[in-house]
């Protein structure tokens, strides 16, 4: 409770799930939150305010009898890019191959074309309403990756529309670094000369601007092997980058131990991961990002080391990989269903993998819990029970969203501002 200047706003009239036990949603009824500067002040039963409300804090809250949650945290997405593949998405339907869309200028390669011919502001357009989607689930962090342009230019001005879009809407943007994604078509043939390019020019080139705050790769046969994706990494550490990598999704290489030497801050996809692999996850403390979108959308029945993860403590993320080929998701709830129903998470674990799970994938232990001294990103939902936010499909229960201390209704925003 405040012993001098009153808090700047306290929430009552609700139960809070602080998220901040290891199993569990670590639920306080009839609670209370105090919010001074932008950080969570107080969090605990309603009946421990000696005072009244109104004297506690300049503002005071109703959470109509709710729940709240901390901020939603969306730590794996490609939100940036040119275009999209829906046409490509009904060609499949229709019988083509991949090598016919391919021939026919699909794949990764026409968002690649579209990116590159997209200027800043129209890559800003075509990114916020997928961004206002999100948030009006209740995010308040979002990682976005670059990758889609595969050369220097581009692959600068992805990273630098992810920076805009904090300062358009209320959120946070942490921003990595893919430049290994794919092949560009310049180096079609020549896979380490485009690595070279990248630890030589594009790679310390968005270092020395700030626009990265993390590294990523795909690793995989059909894109980058170990031995390249080590050098990339190498490179990364020189400039003082974390690093975190699209591993085990198709088959195993051996991506997430490669991550976990290097301390990185997350595997992500891991649906072809071993118990080797995890072990060492778990010794490295690197987080194991699960991508449901993913999975249901390429059909995929190879299932992620759920009880794996679990006995060896791995910490379990969720997130959309918001992209234009294999997960064009804009729903982070939604992944708590598909987290639960395809991946058998329960709905304790789906909450933590997109809170305070969520929040290490991406290097951050100011968020994701609600606790004294975290900031103040927090998300009140017209529930009577936590597990509803995984349970119901296609609803949004979100009733007002806190960012930073800051209140704002889950609302889609009608133009930049």
């Amino acid at each position: 409770m405040p012993t001098s200047a009153p808090w700047d706003s306290l929430w009552i009239d609700l139960s809070v799930a602080t998220m901040g036990e290891a199993d569990g949603y670590g639920a306080i009824a009839n609670a209370a939150v105090g919010i001074k500067d932008g950080r969570i002040a107080f969090v605990g039963r309603r009946a421990d305010l000696t005072d009244a409300p109104d004297a506690l804090a300049t503002e005071v809250h109703s959470g109509q009898g709710g729940w709240m949650t901390p901020g939603l945290i969306d730590c794996h997405t490609h939100l940036v890019h040119g275009g999209n593949r829906a046409r490509e998405f009904e060609m499949r339907l229709n019988g083509a191959t991949y090598e016919e869309i391919a021939r026919a200028g699909g794949g990764i390669l026409s968002t690649v074309t579209a990116t590159r011919a997209a200027t800043e502001d129209q890559l800003l357009a075509a990114s916020l309403p997928r961004l206002d989607s999100l948030l009006a689930e209740g995010v308040t962090t979002v990682e976005v990756k670059s990758g889609y342009g595969l050369d220097t230019e581009t692959e600068t001005r992805m990273l630098c529309v992810a920076r805009r879009l904090a300062q358009v809407r209320p959120v946070e943007v942490r921003t990595t670094y893919l430049g290994a994604h794919a092949l560009p078509p310049e180096f079609k043939n020549d896979p380490d000369g485009y690595i070279d390019r990248i630890c030589a020019e594009t790679l310390p080139a968005v270092a020395e601007a700030g626009l990265a705050d993390a590294v990523d790769a795909f690793c995989e046969g059909i894109g980058f092997s170990v031995a390249q994706t080590r050098r990339v990494f190498e490179t990364a550490k020189r400039l003082g980058l974390p690093v975190k990598l699209h591993a085990e999704q198709l088959s195993n290489l051996g991506g997430a131990r490669l991550v976990a030497e290097f301390g990185g801050l997350s595997a992500d996809h891991i649906e072809h991961l071993d118990e080797d692999g995890v072990v060492a996850m778990a010794k490295a403390g690197t987080v194991a990002v699960l991508l449901p979108g993913a999975f249901y959308a390429l059909r995929e029945t190879k299932l992620p080391p759920i009880e794996l993860l679990r006995r060896h403590g791995v910490a379990m993320a969720l997130s959309t990989d918001n992209n234009p080929g294999t997960s064009p998701v804009t729903s982070l709830l939604l992944m708590l269903s598909m987290g639960c129903t395809f991946f058998r998470l329960t709905p304790a674990e789906a909450l933590a993998g997109i809170t305070r799970h969520a929040a290490k994938a991406l290097g951050l232990d100011d968020r994701g819990m609600i606790a004294p001294g975290l900031r103040a990103d927090l998300a009140v939902w017209r529930i009577e029970h936590p597990a509803e936010l995984a349970y119901a499909i296609g609803l949004n229960p979100c009733m007002a969203v806190v960012n930073g201390g800051v209140v704002r209704k889950p609302r889609v925003e009608a133009e930049v501002a």
